[in-house]
């Protein structure tokens, strides 16, 4: 054999066994990101510093909680804070300087929800934007409750106006995070699935909270579960995705501790269930409420800053945290 084809030789040689070592070792995990995004409230429960939850967890990107209408069609965070200037740009500035990002998340349960005090897609897109160009955002999510939900025409101009906004906001993640029966999705939130498959809606995850339930049977681990797979159906029916395309295009937002309903602990060792299945099904998006929450309360029943049960600090967030996607 020439010298030059015996040099070409053992380099494609040392290349084969190189690449064999890289796959024969694991690859180290990716840090958590914008799939996993626990909820903060800034403005309620006695809120940790965002840059000390990062440090002790290893989160990278929490989902700040809540922009809200001031009455009319203009985001403030809670509805009274300003946009930018106070507090809250404080709290995403130390984030990003942390190594950090935020999803901003859009409504909950309760106050002023843009969705019905925008009177059009138009202008709830716009009020949508303004928050995304306030802040660079990568990622939105809109948690849709109460009577933003009720409402049909409402859920429509939600859906027109995230449609807007990814026209207009290139790779721009979107969450939609909704209640849900321990079988899945009720009837409001599978015509929103099925608005968003009407419109076009490239939306990145169709999340669910599986928890106050008012009543059901097995660990809020399996439960979850079988919510999300209902879940799974309805985006799979709607979009006419395959089974394994449908579950990345969707999500669980869970609860730590005890939660609303008296009877209803979910616990670490649930969350430790729901990490497998989503970990199995490569899911969009794994988070909870809340990081305010993540402690164990030094008396008493769960509150608005602790969970209600026997706990180290942040021992729910260090679950979810080991999710990469």
């Amino acid at each position: 054999m020439p010298a030059r084809s015996r040099t070409l030789l053992a380099v494609a040689t040392m290349a084969l066994a190189a690449a064999q070592v890289a796959l024969a070792t694991p690859s180290q995990a990716a840090s958590p990101g914008v799939a996993v995004a626990p909820y903060e409230y800034l403005g309620w429960g006695s809120p940790q510093s965002p840059t000390s939850v990062m440090s002790a967890t290893g989160v990278k990107w929490l989902t700040l909680a809540f922009m809200l209408s001031d009455g009319g069609c203009n985001p403030k965070w809670d509805g009274s804070r300003a946009l930018t200037g106070g507090s809250d740009q404080s709290a995403i500035n130390a984030i990003r300087s942390a190594g950090g990002d935020v999803v901003v998340s859009f409504g909950g349960w309760s106050g002023n929800k843009l969705g019905e005090h925008c009177t059009s897609a138009s202008a709830l897109a716009g009020a949508y934007q303004k928050v995304i160009d306030a802040y660079k955002l990568k990622a939105i999510d809109i948690d849709i409750e109460a009577t933003e939900m009720s409402n049909a025409t409402v859920r429509q101009r939600v859906i027109d106006a995230l449609k807007t906004v990814k026209s207009n906001n290139s790779g721009i993640k979107t969450y939609i995070t909704m209640g849900t029966t321990p079988s899945g999705p009720d009837s409001d939130g599978t015509d929103l699935i099925n608005k968003g498959a009407a419109a076009g809606l490239a939306n990145d995850g169709w999340v669910i909270m599986p928890f106050d339930l008012g009543g059901h049977s097995g660990s809020m681990g399996s439960v979850s579960t079988t919510a999300a797979d209902g879940l799974k159906n309805a985006v799979k029916n709607s979009y006419h995705y395959t089974d394994s395309v449908a579950y990345t295009h969707i999500g669980i937002s869970s609860m730590n501790g005890k939660t609303d309903e008296s009877d209803e602990t979910v616990t670490t060792g649930d969350f430790n269930t729901i990490l497998s299945y989503a970990q199995s099904h490569h899911l969009a998006r794994l988070t909870f409420w809340s990081v305010n929450r993540d402690r164990q309360c030094a008396s008493g029943g769960a509150s608005d800053s602790c969970s209600g049960v026997s706990q180290s600090a942040y021992a729910y967030t260090k679950i979810f945290a080991q999710y990469t996607g």
